[in-house]
């Protein structure tokens, strides 16, 4: 077996390292009763996109400080009783494609609802209003890093639009709320956790390849060096303004907030997830962490040689499969 990381043996064994804050779940708890104040100003209109059995629109909401967040939305047109949903999150950078991507229409087609988002400030056409000093050249995971207030960290407001949309579509008058399912990939399988994390009545998760997890140990592998890697970031702002590393390890510990593998016992629903061996991006034993962490119904599906890839093999149909079991 091809070895990059750890062995398969002891990444089964591996819960992290990154270390988390001692308010971790009080954090967690306020940011959601914070959503409780918000008018989310719910408008859905109609796409110029038509089939003949899905209705199509562009579903916007407010998030956290003030954002315009925007979602696809997707409903069978002959809806008779109330239907399971499907939400789906993407890679970091990108958007929530076309309206024909990711098995979208696919789940339209069993009588599914789905809703997929563009992430504030990325490639879709969310807002992203700022609001943070220090750098914001490059990277959303080091975003309001240095404020004092780690509630300006700029994942904290992504992980609470993946909750409040969930929130928006379990409240559609023809969703069934007790009937969600979410995925992703890379960044898409890290909020895929987060949202199932924060909303544990998610009853399942399909997460992929997933980013945002035990950011210590991806610089304890040498792995956000690589400019064109997803966690160079986190290498570029110890370069920028800390370079004697004077406050690692108040930095880490800002990140353990936003560190999906903390969030993961907090998921209720049932799980699969995917994990290539030879993921240099997201290394396995981070994903592992998250994995290893959940304490619901969950099965890993293991790709030995394939690495941070859009397409491992037969697991496209899988997520299909086991979401329509909702």
């Amino acid at each position: 077996m091809p070895l990059f990381d750890m062995h398969i043996d002891q990444l089964r064994k591996y819960t992290g390292t990154n270390p988390i804050p001692e308010d971790f779940d009080a954090y967690w708890d306020d940011s959601l009763n914070s959503l409780l104040k918000i008018d989310t100003k719910v408008e859905i209109k109609k796409s110029t996109f038509e089939t003949s059995f899905a209705n199509c629109s562009d579903l916007y909401f407010t998030g956290t400080e003030n954002a315009r967040i925007h979602a696809k939305l997707l409903q069978p047109k002959d809806i008779n009783k109330p239907n399971p949903a499907v939400i789906i999150f993407h890679g970091y950078q990108g958007s929530s494609g076309d309206w024909s991507d990711d098995n979208k229409l696919a789940f339209v087609a069993q009588g599914f609802t789905v809703a997929a988002l563009d992430c504030r400030g990325q490639g879709g056409t969310s807002q992203d209003l700022g609001n943070t000093i220090g750098n914001t050249l490059r990277g959303h995971i080091i975003r309001g890093l240095s404020e004092n207030d780690p509630k300006k960290l700029l994942f904290r407001q992504i992980f609470l639009d993946t909750a409040l949309l969930t929130k928006i579509i379990m409240d559609l008058p023809n969703v069934d709320k007790n009937r969600i399912g979410v995925t992703g990939r890379s960044q898409g399988g890290g909020l895929s956790i987060a949202c199932s994390s924060l909303i544990p009545e998610i009853k399942m998760i399909a997460p992929v390849l997933p980013f945002l997890s035990d950011y210590k140990r991806v610089w304890e592998l040498d792995q956000a060096v690589n400019n064109s890697n997803a966690y160079f970031e986190l290498h570029d702002y110890f370069r920028k303004f800390d370079p004697l590393h004077d406050s690692e390890k108040k930095i880490f510990e800002k990140l353990g907030y936003i560190d999906i593998h903390h969030l993961a016992p907090r998921i209720k629903g049932e799980v699969l997830m995917a994990i290539s061996l030879l993921d240099t991006v997201c290394p396995p034993s981070t994903q592992f962490a998250a994995y290893n962490k959940i304490t619901s119904k969950k099965e890993v599906v293991v790709y030995p040689d394939y690495a941070h890839e859009g397409n491992l093999p037969g697991h496209s149909d899988r997520i299909f499969q086991f979401l329509s079991n909702l």
